[in-house]
């Protein structure tokens, strides 16, 4: 499944999931005003849905000011309330996966003790929960070992990590490719866009300089494994999608890759062609 960001304005969503047939990553639960007005919010991006027709639907959870991370007591409790209302809000609006950050600040945070001091969060934010999948998303993160700790320390069903090429590429020194390759058995979301390694840009694909065909290759679509399209314009959603769904050479290896098999048919689905053939379906057809 591939879902667009909510980035851009309702008219544009609701072209996009109707031509393409994609889903809705809300960022609507991110801000903590909505949070304030839970109820409220929940119903009126209830409705807004139904004006785009019901895509499928993420939640990319609150971040600003929390931090899973954090050694203060308090800091890491209005993390977990502000965390649960999103979760919340998930769980009514039928959200398959909800974002949440790291939380990793390589200039305030020693490497020692910080996979143990997030996993023990994730362990008790998802303790008897059952609802939507919860997946872990590097952002200044600088190395891949540490997210991978986090999610051997929490060890739970419904909890996988998101992969973010974009911040992979800018924040870290660590090659994208690298981050792709160690991380892809335990990536259940993969955030794309493009940057130039210099900032956090969203740019659309082939706009920077990721080598976003060798990325997706080694994190392909699979029926466990999610896309987000996460661009800031419909211009560059759209030419994720076109360029997306024409690298041939990898279309031509269908190779497993640690231990999942390239799916090449999500792209083509979204374009609305038939993966085997190449003929054009009908709208709506995929996804």
């Amino acid at each position: 499944m591939i879902y667009v960001s909510h980035l851009i304005c309702d008219e544009d969503m609701k072209e996009l999931c109707g031509q393409y047939g994609a889903g809705v990553e809300s960022i609507e639960f991110s801000i903590s005003d909505n949070l304030d007005q839970l109820e409220r919010k929940i119903e009126l991006y209830q409705k807004r849905l139904g004006q785009m027709g019901n895509p499928p639907l993420t939640l990319h959870g609150p971040f600003l000011d929390l931090n899973p991370a954090s050694f203060d007591s308090q800091i890491r409790k209005v993390t977990m309330e502000r965390f649960d209302q999103c979760y919340q809000a998930g769980i009514r609006l039928g959200a398959k996966k909800i974002v949440y950050h790291s939380g990793m600040i390589p200039t305030v945070y020693f490497r020692e003790g910080w996979a143990e001091q997030t996993g023990r969060f994730f362990q008790e934010f998802l303790k008897d929960r059952e609802g939507p999948e919860v997946v872990m998303e590097n952002v200044l993160d600088e190395d891949w070992r540490l997210l991978l700790d986090v999610y051997n320390f929490v060890d739970h069903p419904n909890f996988k990590l998101c992969l973010d090429m974009g911040h992979a590429h800018c924040y870290s020194e660590i090659s994208v490719l690298e981050w792709a390759k160690e991380l892809a058995p335990y990536v259940g979301h993969v955030h794309i866009h493009d940057n130039a390694g210099d900032r956090d840009s969203h740019l659309g694909l082939g706009k920077g300089t990721i080598p976003w065909e060798k990325v997706l290759k080694l994190l392909p679509c699979t029926k466990e494994r999610t896309w987000t399209i996460e661009c800031s314009n419909k211009e560059d959603v759209i030419l994720c999608i076109k360029r997306g769904g024409n690298y041939e050479q990898i279309k031509k290896t269908d190779m497993p890759v640690s231990g999942v098999s390239y799916h090449s048919g999500a792209f083509d689905r979204l374009r609305g062609r038939d993966s085997k053939t190449g003929r054009c379906t009908e709208k709506n057809s995929c996804l």
